[in-house]
């Protein structure tokens, strides 16, 4: 069975199959503030799309990132490492991306366990 999370008409936020949380690209809401902030907000939001599906970022499979800017690395990494949990570092990439909007600096996929 396939259970959806805040389902649109395009997209859904969460999908989970076969004990495996899917998210769909998280993305700031407040797109006026820096990478750090944006980052922290897309955390704040995996974190509460993952407490839907029963799990936690201690349960992360992988990551991936999409930065705007490379040159936003060290920022970004600024806000993850203060999230994530010793020991339990997920499997990660980050690329450097066109965003859907302009005024977004960071967008996060991750896959977890549930």
């Amino acid at each position: 069975m396939i259970q959806r999370f805040e389902v649109g008409p395009r997209m859904s936020e969460l999908a989970v199959h076969n004990g495996v949380a899917y998210l769909a690209g998280q993305v700031p809401e407040d797109a006026s503030q820096d990478i750090t902030g944006q980052t922290r907000q897309v955390l704040e939001a995996i974190d509460a799309l993952l407490a839907q599906a029963g799990t936690d970022k201690t349960r992360i499979l992988r990551a991936q990132i999409f930065l705007a800017d490379v040159a936003d690395f060290a920022g970004m990494n600024q806000a993850w490492d203060a999230w994530v949990v010793a020991g339990h570092t997920p499997p990660r990439a980050t690329v450097q991306a066109v965003l859907a909007k302009p005024e977004w600096k960071v967008e996060i996929v991750v896959t977890a366990a549930v």
